[in-house]
Order: structure tokens, then sequence, then C-alpha cells
């Protein structure tokens, strides 16, 4: 088995955000068009399913909770991410969740954003994430 390949974020991303929203429990009600064509499902796959669907297998549970634990809070979390494709390519971004609040200000899902990351901030953060996940074996 060869090497998983990264995808060329810059040319697959063409300027354009990655957006989804979920529901109180992670599960996704809502991907953009440009959700579906970088992580290579279609739109009917990706509702009804939490992101684990494309969380990547190097990305450490303790950044997920420190997320989890930011946004159910009320706060905004960001942070880069790994995620994994379809096909097992690998694309990292930078990412934004906010929660979504109804008109008595109380939280109702999550709405994420996401861009193509800097290579810097790939090299640090990759770094980082390992560290993490030699912590949990």
């Amino acid at each position: 088995m060869g090497k998983v390949e990264a995808l060329d974020e810059e040319l697959l991303f063409q300027g354009r955000v990655i957006i989804s929203e979920t529901d109180l429990k992670g599960l996704i009600t809502y991907a953009n068009r440009k959700f579906c064509e970088i992580s290579g499902y279609e739109k009917e796959e990706l509702i009804g399913k939490t992101h684990n669907i494309i969380r990547h297998p190097d990305m450490p549970k303790e950044a997920f909770a420190k997320m989890w634990s930011t946004i159910q809070s009320g706060q905004i979390w960001h942070g880069l991410v790994k995620n994994l494709r379809k096909d097992g390519k690998f694309y990292w971004v930078e990412t934004e969740v906010l929660p979504s609040k109804n008109e008595n200000g109380e939280i109702i899902g999550y709405v994420a954003a996401r861009k193509v990351a800097s290579r810097k901030n790939i090299e640090e953060t990759a770094k980082m994430y390992h560290k993490m996940k030699e912590k949990e074996l």
C-alpha cells in the first residue's frame, strides 16, 4: 500500500469556503456544494451523519473534546483539522465553528466554515497533533 496522497488544497478550494450545519448532536443538516466536492461525498451521504464521516485517524480526540467544550459553552472555536475524503486522500482546513442560536439565545445547532490552511500552520499543527495522538496510546 502506497503513501496516502494529500490534495492540492489551493487548487481544490479555488477561493471558496466549505460550509456545513449540524444539530446539537453534531449530525449534519446542511452541506454546501464545495463541502461535497472536496470531501468526495454526495450531499445525501453527508446529511444525517456526524462529521466523523470525514475525520482523519491522525486527528487527536483531545482536539475535538476542546472544540465541543468551546462551542457547547456558546463560544466560537477556531483550529486546523485534517479531514479524510471518501477516496482516502486527505486535506487540511482552517475551521471556525460557531453556535447557532434561536431568538431566546439558546443554542440550536452549529455552523462550521472551513477554508484552505496555510502550509506553515499545517506543519506546526501536524507536529502538535502528533504529540497529542502519542498520549492517546
